[in-house]
């Protein structure tokens, strides 16, 4: 990857737009029925069309093997080494709903979850709660849980997910999921992964066990795992690496704590793929650099909903009009990392990726998959290396050395 303090030397600011359109979890595996991905089940002729403009290849989002989290998946995509800039997803939760962190924080992602009369994980996501009825649950954990020693907030994100935030001193955040990623087992408990983190791994069982007791007569969300333990601090902004106005239009809190850490301003967009495509053209002279996230492709492969997948991907084509009829310089068109639906997670399989500015060399691939994309113009590349490749097609990259 290019060094920071070399692209803060040679990145320029100019008139020019870039449009990173990202389908969460893009990538997919061959149905064994038919012998074809998501990608290649769909109907997807605008996609395809665009592809046919561009230059195209396969993107590997952290590296060869690795199965990347969505904020790894993300920072690479924006140019940040994922092994030197990694955040756990605590932080990211917290600040997709706008929790103003402090340093020394430690913040974790909250998962509502199922559990038996045994203890044992019926739901590890209890059915994908309302919002409304998780945003209760969390204002009564926040109102009647006491920790001494540290104040503790808790906020709903969305559906089962909330994020809970420990405040007070020689905290840290260096601690196992208690997530074991699989129903029919029990929860884990909090345990710290080096020495200054045990305190708070304390402290985080003390929070279990007092949420389990309120929350045990609750239906289907009567018990609560945390994940993606970690401490605030602060990341290179990206206004100040690539001279960019960057702005994110995403719906899902998460997404939103990523770019905030990143210095992206977030645009109000609704909870609607509708409304994401207005508050694109609503913010379109205001900025140079646009991220719009599209969740649901994630979301039906984490379900191994195949054909759901394959729905997500037509809605996004038939709109795709809507969003291109902007003057975008350069358009990126790829994800975060794959979630095939036959395995009901994300995976560390390369994923399709499409470059279209009026500088680019446009290959013969015509149609949008992973076996197609293989033998575009880009080859297997780095996400890591979309950033600068989006920059200098935008003309917003000078030249480096004598």
């Amino acid at each position: 990857m290019v060094p920071f303090d070399v692209m803060k030397s040679i990145s320029t600011k100019t008139e020019s737009k870039i449009l990173f359109l990202i389908l969460d979890g893009l990538g997919g595996l061959q149905n064994p029925t038919t012998g074809k991905s998501e990608l290649e089940s769909a109907n997807i002729p605008n996609i395809n069309k665009l592809a046919s403009e561009s230059v195209c290849g396969l993107s590997v989002p952290v590296s060869h093997g690795i199965t990347p989290g969505s904020g790894p998946g993300h920072l690479s995509l924006f140019g940040y080494d994922p092994f030197k800039y990694n955040v756990g997803r605590g932080v990211l939760e917290a600040l997709g709903v706008n929790f103003p962190l402090q340093p020394g924080d430690v913040a974790f992602r909250i998962n509502m979850a199922t559990v038996d009369e045994n203890g044992i994980i019926t739901d590890r996501r209890a059915g994908r709660i309302p919002t409304e009825k998780s945003k209760k649950i969390c204002e009564e954990l926040d109102e009647k849980i006491e920790i001494p020693g540290i104040e503790t907030f808790v906020m709903a994100v969305k559906e089962h997910r909330g994020a809970l935030v420990f405040r007070g001193k020689n905290l840290a955040g260096n601690i196992a999921d208690t997530d074991p990623q699989k129903e029919g087992l029990k929860p884990k408990p909090a345990i710290a992964l080096d020495e200054e983190s045990k305190y708070t791994a304390e402290l985080a069982n003390k929070f279990i066990e007092k949420a389990a007791e309120i929350m045990k007569d609750k239906s289907p969300a009567n018990f609560i795992m945390l994940r993606g333990a970690s401490g605030y601090h602060g990341f290179p902004q990206m206004q100040d690496i690539y001279k960019l106005t960057p702005a994110a239009i995403a719906t899902y809190p998460m997404y939103k704590g990523i770019v905030r850490l990143l210095g992206m301003d977030v645009v109000d967009t609704g909870d609607t793929f509708e409304g994401e495509i207005k508050a694109l053209h609503k913010y379109y002279d205001k900025y140079d650099f646009f991220y719009f996230h599209i969740k649901k492709t994630d979301a039906k492969g984490e379900d191994g909903n195949f054909e759901g997948k394959i729905e997500a991907l037509e809605e996004v084509d038939k709109k795709l009009p809507e969003i291109l009829e902007l003057n975008f310089d350069v358009v990126v068109l790829t994800g975060d990392h794959s979630t095939p639906a036959m395995m009901k997670s994300h995976s560390w399989h390369p994923l399709p990726v499409l470059i279209k500015g009026k500088f680019c060399r446009p290959d013969s691939v015509e149609h949008f998959n992973e076996k197609e994309c293989a033998k575009g113009g880009l080859g297997v590349i780095q996400a890591v290396d979309i950033m600068p490749l989006a920059l200098a097609n935008a003309g917003k990259l000078l030249k480096y050395g004598a």
